[in-house]
């Protein structure tokens, strides 16, 4: 693999890596988090649900805040994945145990795991309820709950991925099946969807079109593939200047792209894939595949449904600016389970850590917020083993671009970040509570081009 600094050079990539020597100097080595030897209390200062990318990097920068003893994250599971990292494990150039690491690796030292799933939350008693019948009191909450995936609501999965010729990059169960999908492909129809809700990293179900389609020439096989990208959206992408990149790759690449279609069912025995024409319900259409990569429909986690804290559509009720919740002042909320409304992404998250750190210290002060989240999210949109496009933009959906040359423009530079320097810095900088995203970045490249 090309190192970063063969591919972009001179001052400003200079600066980039006396950055990040700065902040894995401050990050301290890795502290492996062994758990209180007593049972949890039942009242915490800061109280974080979720072990994801939000609740993680908001659990450190809590710490520091108010001491890791008065901080405790509720979550589950046992592994922590970075998740951006699938797409280029679904096709075969990372290892999928490249992505996971033990969760009491990254929960901060000496900050409580409480190893439960959240039942039930009661905020206007400030109080939580756990699958192990724990109440839990807090003064501050902060919802960091992730977004759940829903394959079982399209007809004939998840039992259909016992079959083979079907993978989705979306788990960690089916990510690999994928790769093998990819490899196992002779000649016919290569599918790939994207639902009719909404998603986390929504470039992704097209990455791994690309991706595919770099394989089969790669392999020999391009000739004998019909690569069709079928989506529920009436566009390829949300921000026009990127859309018009993308759709320039697809028309030199022979893709096929049909909108506003949806995945209603999969008949994995028969290799069937069964979509139906938003524009005109009731109207489905059968088409049988070689290969079917599937982006399920998502939603709100359900404990946040019939949650006070919810919108209406279930989502956590925050402000977009300040990520305080609209009627509960001592509750916030980050990434994918709120209703923010930008693009889901981790780089959202990193960015939304920063500001919600500094909502949160003056609130704890008694003072009004004057940070503000302008919904900068970035999608780095893989279109080849080797290049990416590197899309950064913000609530209007008008770019917000880190570097001083046009991101629309597929580069290698930003495939090796991708592949490289992001996931190093998601473990060493953005979990630590050290990473609140690029603006600093921004704010140099462009002084320095002034």
């Amino acid at each position: 693999m090309v190192p970063l600094v063969a591919v972009v050079s001179g001052p400003r990539a200079q600066l980039f890596a006396c950055l990040l020597r700065l902040g894995t100097q401050q990050a301290g080595p890795l502290q492996l988090h062994t758990g209180a030897s007593h049972a949890a209390r039942n009242h915490y200062e800061v109280l974080v649900l979720g072990g994801g990318s939000g609740g993680i990097t908001m659990a450190a920068r809590m710490k520091r805040k108010v001491g890791a003893e008065n901080v405790a994250v509720v979550e589950p599971s046992e592994r922590h994945f970075y998740q951006p990292i699938w797409t280029l494990v679904g096709a075969g150039a990372k290892q999928l145990s490249s992505s996971g690491r033990p969760m009491a690796s990254v929960i901060p030292s000496g900050v409580e795991w409480i190893k439960a799933r959240v039942t039930e939350l009661n905020p206007d008693k400030n109080c939580i309820h756990t699958d192990n019948d724990e109440q839990i009191s807090y003064r501050y909450l902060i919802i960091a709950l992730g977004i759940q995936l829903h394959y079982e609501k399209i007809k004939g999965l998840p039992e259909g991925f016992a079959h083979p010729k079907i993978g989705s990059n979306y788990s960690v169960k089916t990510v690999e099946k994928t790769w093998k999908a990819l490899q196992d492909f002779k000649e016919g129809n290569a599918i790939f969807t994207f639902p009719n809700t909404p998603v986390k990293c929504a470039g992704a179900p097209q990455k791994i079109m690309y991706l595919s389609e770099a394989y089969f020439r790669k392999t020999g096989k391009r000739s004998k593939a019909n690569i069709i990208f079928n989506t529920s959206l009436g566009a390829i992408f949300g921000v026009k200047k990127y859309a018009d990149a993308l759709q320039e790759i697809i028309r030199e690449r022979n893709l096929t792209v049909n909108y506003k279609q949806n995945l209603t069912e999969v008949r994995a025995d028969k290799q069937e894939a069964v979509f139906e024409n938003l524009d005109k319900p009731g109207e489905t259409q059968v088409i049988t595949y070689e290969m079917l990569h599937v982006t399920p429909p998502m939603g709100p986690p359900d404990v946040l449904k019939t949650s006070p804290v919810a919108d209406a559509a279930g989502w956590v009720d925050v402000d977009k600016e300040t990520l305080q919740h609209k009627r509960y002042p001592n509750v916030f909320g980050i990434g994918d389970c709120t209703n923010l409304p930008t693009s889901k992404t981790a780089a959202a998250v990193a960015a939304q850590s920063g500001i919600l750190d500094r909502t949160i210290s003056l609130i704890m002060k008694n003072q009004t917020p004057t940070k503000k989240y302008d919904g900068y999210t970035s999608c780095p949109l893989v279109t080849g083993y080797n290049r990416v496009i590197l899309a950064e933009f913000d609530y209007k959906a008008e770019p917000l671009e880190t570097f001083p040359f046009d991101q629309s423009k597929e580069r290698l530079s930003m495939y090796v970040m991708k592949a490289d320097l992001m996931p190093f810095l998601y473990w060493n900088m953005m979990l630590r509570g050290y990473w609140g995203g690029p603006a600093i970045l921004r704010k140099l490249f462009h002084l320095g081009m002034s």
